[in-house]
C-alpha cells in the first residue's frame, strides 16, 4: 500500500518538474516574440514597433520609398535582431528639394539596388539617442549602417547636430522599444549610389553628343555642307533678309534626286494608297478619294512623284464641297484632272507651317501643279483661307495624314484659278439660263471656250517637263 502510494507520488513529482521547466523555457523567449501580432518569415513584430510608427508617421515620402525597394523584410530581421536608428528626411526634402533627374533615376525599376542601398543608409543597427551623439569639443563618432557603409556623428560649435552633412531637426521624433526615429532636414546619398548615378548621366550625355567630324547637312538644299571661309566683321549677311526669314521651300526630309536620276528611292505608291485609305477611314472625303482612284489616274501619278522624291501637300475638299459641283464642271475632257491639280502643292507643308507664314508674310502664293497657276492662302478667323470672294475655301481638318512626304489638308470648298473666275463671270450675261440651273453657291463655272484642256496622258508629260530637276 505505501509502496502503491509511494509510486505515484514519485510520478506526480515527475509531472510537476517536467511543467516547470516547460513555463522556465517559455518565459526566456524575447519579449516580441511572446507579443506580437503579425508574423513575416518568421519574425514577429510588435504593434508598438518602431517599423510600425513610420509607416504611420509624418514621413510619408520615406515610408512610401521603403515600400516600393522592398525593404519591410530586411527591416523586420534587423527589428528581431536589435535595436535600430532611422534618420528620416522630411518630406520636403524629398518632394521639393530632390533633384528630379536623381530622384527618376532612384525611382526606376532597374536601380532597385541603389534605392535599397540608398535607404539602408539612413538606418544604423543600434539605439542611438540624442544624448548620445558626441559634444562640440568631441571627435565625430563613425557608425555602421545597414548597407555597410558609415555615418558620422557631430557636434557644431553652434551646438548644431549633424549626421553626416544633415542637421538634425527633429532629434527623438519617435522612439519605441525597438528603436528612435530622428528627423533629419536632407537626404543622405552614399558615395556608391552618387558614382551610380553619374556614370548612367554621363552615358546618357554622350550618347547625345553629335560625335566630332559628322557630316553637317544644309536644311536649305539638303546638301553636305561645305566648310565656309571666315567672315570679317561688318561684312553684309551672306543671305539675304527674305531669304533669311521666309519659310524654305520644304519642310520635308532630304529628297532624293529628280528625273533623270535613280528612281524607287521610295515607294511613292504604297505612300500613296496609305494617305487615301486615311482619306477613307477619317470619313467626309470620299468623293475626293474617288476622283483619285476611279475618275483619274492620278493616284499612279502621284505615286510617280513621290518615288522621284517630290513632296506634295493635297488640299481636299470635302464631300459637301464636291458635290456642289455641276455636271458640266466635270464633263470635259480632263476637267477632273485639272481641278485636282489645282488642289496638289508641290511642297511639304503641315497647318503649322502655313498658319505662320500667312501670319508674317499676310499672303502667300503657292505653286500647284496646275501650272502656272497659284493658290493664294491668307490668315481669316485664327485659320487659313485659301482663295478669295466666294471662291474661298478655309482649312478645318488640317493634318489628315502627314508622314514627311506626303500632307493632307482638309478645306471646306473646291478651289479655282482667278483666270476662271472672270471668264465665268462674262459667260454669265451670254447664257443666263445656264447660270440660274447649274451655278453654285461658292464654286463658279470653269472656263469652257477659252483654255482646251489637254488629256490626262498630255497633263502627265507636261508636268514631268515643268518639274524636271537637274
Amino acid at each position: 500500500m505505501d509502496s502503491h502510494i509511494y509510486d505515484v507520488s514519485e510520478k506526480t513529482l515527475f509531472l510537476f518538474t517536467l511543467l516547470c521547466f516547460s513555463v522556465a523555457s517559455i518565459s526566456a523567449l524575447p519579449h516580441q516574440n511572446r507579443t506580437g501580432n503579425s508574423t513575416v518569415a518568421g519574425q514577429m513584430i510588435n504593434s508598438n514597433s518602431v517599423l510600425v510608427a513610420l509607416l504611420d508617421s509624418h514621413y510619408t515620402e520615406l515610408a512610401e520609398l521603403v515600400e516600393k525597394a522592398l525593404l519591410l523584410q530586411t527591416l523586420e530581421e534587423a527589428v528581431g535582431k536589435h535595436n535600430i536608428t532611422i534618420f528620416a528626411p522630411k518630406n520636403e526634402a524629398l518632394e521639393r528639394q530632390l533633384d528630379p533627374e536623381f530622384k527618376r533615376f532612384i525611382l526606376e525599376p532597374g536601380n532597385l539596388k541603389s534605392l535599397q542601398t540608398l535607404l539602408l543608409f539612413h538606418i544604423i543597427p543600434q539605439r542611438v539617442g540624442s544624448n548620445d551623439w558626441p559634444g562640440h569639443k568631441s571627435n565625430p563618432t563613425r557608425h555602421a549602417t545597414l548597407c555597410n557603409d558609415h555615418l558620422h556623428l557631430i557636434t557644431k560649435n553652434s551646438g548644431k547636430k549633424f549626421v553626416g552633412a544633415a542637421v538634425l531637426t527633429r532629434p527623438d521624433d519617435v522612439t519605441r522599444p525597438d528603436g528612435v526615429i530622428h528627423g533629419i532636414e536632407r537626404l543622405l546619398v552614399p558615395q556608391s549610389v552618387q558614382e551610380d548615378f553619374n556614370r548612367r548621366r554621363n552615358l546618357r550625355s554622350i550618347s547625345a553628343v553629335l560625335p566630332e567630324g559628322a557630316p553637317e547637312v544644309d536644311p536649305r538644299t539638303h546638301r553636305l555642307k561645305k566648310p565656309e571661309p571666315p567672315v570679317r566683321a561688318g561684312s553684309p549677311p551672306v543671305l539675304p533678309v527674305y531669304d533669311a526669314m521666309s519659310p524654305g521651300p520644304s519642310l520635308a526630309p532630304a529628297s532624293a534626286p529628280g528625273p533623270g536620276g535613280p528612281h524607287n528611292h521610295f515607294d511613292g505608291e504604297s505612300q500613296v494608297k496609305d494617305f487615301i485609305q486615311t482619306l477613307l477611314q477619317y470619313g467626309g472625303y470620299n468623293e475626293m478619294a474617288d476622283i483619285l482612284v476611279n475618275l483619274t489616274s492620278l493616284a499612279t501619278e502621284m505615286g510617280r512623284l513621290v518615288s522621284e522624291g517630290y513632296v506634295l501637300t493635297v488640299l481636299a475638299p470635302n464631300d459637301e464641297a464636291m458635290a456642289k459641283l455641276t455636271t458640266d464642271q466635270l464633263s470635259e475632257p480632263g476637267a477632273p484632272e485639272q481641278i485636282i491639280y489645282y488642289h496638289i502643292i508641290p511642297e511639304y507643308q503641315t497647318e503649322e507651317s502655313m498658319y505662320n507664314a500667312v501670319r508674317r508674310f499676310g499672303k502667300i502664293g503657292y505653286d500647284t501643279l496646275r501650272l502656272p497657276h497659284k493658290v493664294v492662302a491668307q490668315e481669316a478667323d485664327g485659320s487659313v483661307k485659301f482663295g478669295s470672294g466666294d471662291g474661298s475655301a478655309y482649312l478645318f481638318d488640317p493634318d489628315i495624314y502627314t508622314d514627311g512626304r506626303i500632307s493632307v489638308q482638309g478645306i471646306d470648298g473646291v478651289l479655282f484659278p482667278e483666270v476662271e473666275k472672270e471668264s465665268t463671270s462674262v459667260k454669265k450675261s451670254v447664257s443666263s439660263v445656264k447660270v440660274a440651273t447649274t451655278t453654285p453657291r461658292r464654286v463658279e463655272h470653269m472656263q469652257e471656250q477659252e483654255i482646251a484642256w489637254t488629256s490626262s496622258s498630255d497633263v502627265s508629260r507636261l508636268l514631268w517637263k515643268e518639274l524636271d530637276v537637274d
